[in-house]
């Protein structure tokens, strides 16, 4: 039964990666892997010591328990920022953009979208900020160079940030990492691993971008039309301030941080509603109230999670996923390169399952009473904070930039700017590859100077 279930997880997998050239969506691939593997493990279970009732009442509810936490966060996350964006939001934003310099406005794009993303997510901020570059760049060849650029700072920016990446947001819920250690040790690496690559690129541009003659972006939702522009900025203020009360919610209360985000949810559905009650004369259908903005949120996303983390979670119950790191420990021995390899690994295969996988392998080691002087060397990085995990952290987020095709951001400047695979291998793999390793190279200094 374990051939079958490491077969099945395998071939699984492989339609995961594959779901552009299968035409199969990767939420439907792993809804139908995540029900085989229960099923094969429901079986299996009794060989090794865990009866029908165990699955049912334990293995099955602690799972789907520790997975509701990301689901439920990221429902409440993506609904706050398509609140957001329906009421225009982000325009608050990209309005205040007027240069037309190419190199200043590659480093303003670059910058505003490195922070941007740590505060709402790097997929979100890749949406906003290359339909910002249809309305600037008219040239094909310049938007194509601007928009990997704003992939490679979006995939930077949410690595350091609790809230700026799926993996992060998993290990950051799950308490593997935490926000006081997270952004301390990772803003710089981070950093660096956009900058470097920027900085290249910016030196062989010259001249200003010349822009379109007519303004190429999404249809404005009809909520945009009706409000006014301090409501609007209201709306923003609320939204950006229920994403940033989180982490701070989840340190004072200790809470799951999805309880947090429900709170800033309601918060918003309070005003909005109350905004809309105020508006009698204006039709129903131009009114962007939570129940209708719900439909706009990516519901396959999220149960391609749900699907890829109860899978994950039979590899853990059945022992492959211990006996796969026992023979990591083994064969390749030191954590930085594992973590590095599994960085790589994220810009072929989707990092969500790779970072689900590396949980599962490695348990967080509690710190003795006695303090950590009294735990063994080799298990230190692998207490709560400790480089391991930081060091996951940043590579499964930043990794995922070396091929497009290696992360959600990547993916979806694909799919609005139709970059060619091959055109973004050739001018920008390179860049993210030694953007990547500079912000290891930072992070690994850092641990060094003050033995994180």
């Amino acid at each position: 039964m374990i051939t079958f279930i490491i077969i099945a997880f395998l071939v699984g997998y492989l339609g995961i990666a594959l779901e552009h050239q299968l035409k199969m969506n990767k939420a439907a691939t792993a809804l139908l892997l995540s029900s085989v593997l229960w099923v094969a493990y429901i079986f299996y279970a009794p060989q090794i010591g865990r009866s029908i009732e165990q699955v049912l009442n334990v293995d099955i509810i602690e799972n789907l328990g520790d997975a509701s936490q990301t689901l439920f966060f990221l429902l409440g996350a993506m609904t706050v920022v398509e609140l957001i964006d329906v009421h225009g939001g982000f325009n608050i934003i990209t309005d205040r953009i007027t240069t037309k310099n190419k190199r200043k406005l590659l480093w303003v794009i670059s910058l505003l979208t490195f922070f941007l993303s740590a505060i709402l997510d790097n997929l979100t901020t890749t949406i906003v900020m290359v339909m910002l570059l249809r309305k600037l760049i008219a040239d094909k060849s310049d938007r194509w160079l601007f928009a990997s650029m704003v992939v490679l700072a979006a995939n930077a920016g949410g690595a350091w940030s609790p809230i700026g990446d799926v993996t992060t947001i998993m290990l950051w819920i799950r308490g593997n990492v935490t926000t006081g250690h997270l952004i301390p040790n990772l803003f710089l690496p981070s950093l660096a691993a956009m900058i470097v690559p920027l900085a290249v690129v910016s030196y062989s541009l010259h001249g200003n971008i010349s822009t379109p003659e007519k303004t190429a972006e999404r249809a404005m939702h009809p909520a945009a039309t009706i409000i006014s522009n301090k409501q609007r900025k209201k709306i923003f203020f609320f939204g950006i301030c229920a994403l940033i009360f989180v982490p701070i919610f989840k340190s004072i209360t200790h809470l799951p941080p999805f309880i947090g985000i429900l709170f800033g949810l309601s918060i918003l559905w309070i005003y909005t509603d109350y905004l809309y009650h105020h508006m009698k004369q204006v039709d129903e259908a131009k009114k962007a109230r939570i129940s209708s903005v719900l439909s706009r949120v990516d519901t396959p996303t999220i149960l391609f999670f749900l699907g890829i983390l109860m899978a994950v979670a039979v590899l853990k119950l059945s022992g492959i996923l211990d006996a796969f790191s026992v023979y990591l420990d083994k064969t390749i021995g030191d954590y930085r390169l594992i973590t590095l390899i599994i960085g790589f690994i994220s810009s072929i295969v989707d990092n969500v399952p790779l970072v689900a996988g590396a949980i599962g392998m490695y348990d967080v080691v509690p710190v003795p009473a006695e303090g950590l002087s009294m735990l063994n060397p080799d298990l230190l990085p692998y207490i709560q904070d400790g480089a391991f995990w930081l060091f996951l952290t940043y590579c499964a987020g930043v990794g995922g930039s070396i091929l497009i095709i290696g992360s959600a951001a990547g993916v979806v400047a694909m799919g609005i700017e139709g970059i060619d695979f091959i055109w973004y291998l050739k001018r920008i793999s390179w860049l993210a590859a030694i953007g990547y390793l500079s912000g290891a190279a930072v992070f690994l200094l850092e641990q060094m100077i003050f033995t994180i």
